[in-house]
C-alpha cells in the first residue's frame, strides 16, 4: 500500500461524489493559501523551513511519520488556501457550508513543529483567519479525527477566543481501543455538545477526520457512516442556533479507501441537508 497519506485518498473522495446525489454541489479548485495566511498560526521562519526541506526529486523525511515530496509545499499551501477560501465563502453567504477535500491534513501541526503527516494547521488557520479576516469573535474547531489534534489544542493553548474539542481514541478517555458508535455518541452528548452550546461559536470548524471507521488500518474505533453523519447533524443544529448555520468542515485522517469514501459521503450529504 505505501505511505497510508496518499494521493488514492482524494480520488476515492472525487469518485464517491460524482455520484448524481451530489450533482447540486458547487465545487472549486482550492487556491495557494498566501504566506501571510500561513502565518497566522506559524511563523515565517517555520514556513521557509518547511519550504527549504521540499525537496526537488525524492522524499525527505521530517520525522518517521511525516515526509516531503516536490509538491508537497505547493499541496500544503493549497489544503490551508481551501480552507480560508471556504471561509471566506460561507461567511460572506455565497454557499451555506462547505467541506474541504485536500491534503495533507493539518491537525498534528503545531505552532513550529510538523508531525503525523501535516505541515501547516489547515483547520487552526481558517478559524483564526475568520477572526482577523471576518471579525468573528469565537469560533470552534471540533475534531472527530482518531487522532487527537495536539497542533490545534497547542496553537489555542491559552485562547480563549477559540475552542477545540475533540473525540480520539485513548487509553482512558475519552475513547476506548475497540468503542464504537454508542460510545462515541455518548461522549459527544455529554463531553462536547454542551460545552459547545455554551460558547456560542459563530463559526464551526470541523477537523473531520474518518479514521475512527471499523475499516481503518490506523486505529481501533469502529464507527460507521451513520456515526460520522448522526455527529455532523449535530454540530449543524448548533450552528443553526448560534453561527447563522456557518460550518467549514476541512478533512484530516481516514486512510481506508472505501471507508473514506463512503463516510465523506454521508457527511456530505447531511451538510447538503439532504
Amino acid at each position: 500500500m505505501g505511505h497510508p497519506e496518499r494521493p488514492d485518498r482524494l480520488r476515492a473522495i472525487e469518485r464517491i461524489l460524482e455520484h448524481e446525489r451530489f450533482a447540486m454541489l458547487a465545487r472549486a479548485q482550492a487556491p495557494a493559501a498566501t504566506l501571510d495566511t500561513i502565518a497566522l498560526c506559524h511563523p515565517a521562519d517555520y514556513i521557509e523551513r518547511i519550504r527549504e526541506a521540499t525537496p526537488r526529486d525524492g522524499l525527505t523525511h521530517l520525522d518517521a511519520d511525516t515526509s516531503l515530496s516536490p509538491g508537497s509545499f505547493e499541496a500544503a499551501l493549497r489544503a490551508a488556501g481551501g480552507a480560508v477560501q471556504a471561509v471566506d465563502e460561507v461567511i460572506g453567504k455565497s454557499v451555506a457550508n462547505a467541506f474541504v477535500a485536500t491534503r495533507p491534513p493539518g491537525h498534528h501541526a503545531e505552532t513550529a513543529r510538523p508531525m503525523g503527516f501535516c505541515l501547516f494547521n489547515n483547520a487552526a488557520i481558517a478559524a483564526r483567519y475568520a477572526q482577523k479576516r471576518h471579525g468573528v469573535e469565537r469560533a470552534a474547531i471540533v475534531d472527530f479525527d482518531v487522532h487527537h489534534g495536539n497542533g490545534s489544542q497547542e496553537i489555542f493553548w491559552d485562547d480563549p477566543t477559540v475552542m477545540y474539542c475533540s473525540t480520539h481514541q485513548m487509553p482512558l478517555y475519552p475513547l476506548d481501543p475497540g468503542d464504537g458508535g454508542p460510545e462515541f455518541r455518548e461522549a459527544f452528548e455529554t463531553a462536547i455538545v454542551p460545552r459547545l452550546k455554551d460558547f456560542r461559536p459563530e463559526l464551526i470548524v470541523i477537523s473531520a477526520g474518518f479514521d475512527a471507521h471499523a475499516r481503518d488500518p490506523l486505529a481501533n474505533l469502529n464507527l460507521l457512516e451513520a456515526d460520522f453523519a448522526w455527529a455532523t447533524q449535530k454540530l449543524m443544529e448548533i450552528a443553526d442556533a448560534d453561527a447563522e448555520g456557518r460550518v467549514v468542515s476541512v478533512l484530516e485522517g481516514g486512510y481506508d479507501l472505501e471507508g473514506l469514501a463512503r463516510s465523506v459521503a454521508a457527511h456530505v450529504m447531511v451538510l447538503m441537508r439532504g
